[in-house]
């Protein structure tokens, strides 16, 4: 059966992106016909809402940098308070294909929370050192924790279907990782169900990478305090969406 996209909600934090995040969304809308685009600028201090409205998008202009988890947040809410079924988060920098966003709505038939997964046979992306040290134990916990093999758990390319939706636009976390670390823990916690699906990663449009290769050492400490206040925190938030769902 022929996907199709009115139901689907690409969400697109963007600080300071006012170099690519235009082509971004003239990408998304032309591969995905009929999706609507939300770009929330998260602070940023240049021309990126403007030139992400010019292109198409619909645009949310938060009053500070808030980090990638309030501004998801942000389009979640506005999804479920306007009858959409699912999000799709791509990054506004274009490392993301659009065209690859239909693999991941697919599994949403039989999940509830779909990851892009960089390191499982798709594409030429690698990491190295410590922070990939960090990505291979969080995925080997994590993939204990959701009951689904996972390499890839800090991807920020996935959807969301209407039960994740309902979750993530109360208990979207904003801290820093929690967004990809903690939102998994909180899923496995209200019973939905995490799969994975190999994409290709792609070079930076324009901007400035959010990581800087010399704070590795400090990305693998953070990833691993990420993963302990995650699973201390109480479940109690999430156990209602479980019953409810």
């Amino acid at each position: 059966m022929k996907l199709t996209f009115e139901q689907t909600v690409i969400v697109m934090p963007a600080f300071n992106e006012e170099e690519c995040v235009a082509d971004v969304v003239t990408e998304v809308l032309a591969a995905l016909p009929g999706v609507l685009c939300l770009v929330v600028s998260d602070g940023s201090t240049d021309a990126t809402a403007a030139r992400a409205q010019a292109a198409g998008a619909v645009v949310v202009t938060l009053p500070f940098n808030l980090g990638v988890g309030a501004a998801m947040r942000v389009g979640f809410r506005y999804a479920l308070d306007n009858g959409y079924q699912n999000v799709v988060q791509i990054d506004s920098d274009g490392q993301h294909n659009p065209a690859e966003v239909p693999f991941l709505l697919a599994e949403l038939k039989e999940a509830d929370l779909v990851l892009g997964a960089r390191f499982a046979g798709a594409g030429t992306y690698s990491v190295r050192g410590p922070r990939r040290w960090a990505m291979t134990f969080l995925a080997s916990i994590l993939s204990r924790l959701v009951k689904s093999q996972l390499t890839d758990t800090t991807s920020g390319f996935r959807a969301s279907g209407p039960k994740a939706v309902a979750i993530f636009a109360k208990h979207y976390p904003a801290e820093y990782l929690g967004d990809t670390i903690e939102t998994l823990v909180i899923a496995a916690r209200a019973g939905c169900t995490v799969k994975q699906v190999p994409v290709a990663m792609r070079p930076r449009a324009g901007g400035t990478p959010s990581h800087n290769p010399f704070k590795a050492g400090a990305y693998l400490a953070r990833a691993f305090l990420a993963l302990l206040f995650a699973l201390m925190r109480p479940a109690t938030l999430v156990h209602s969406e479980r019953t409810v769902a």
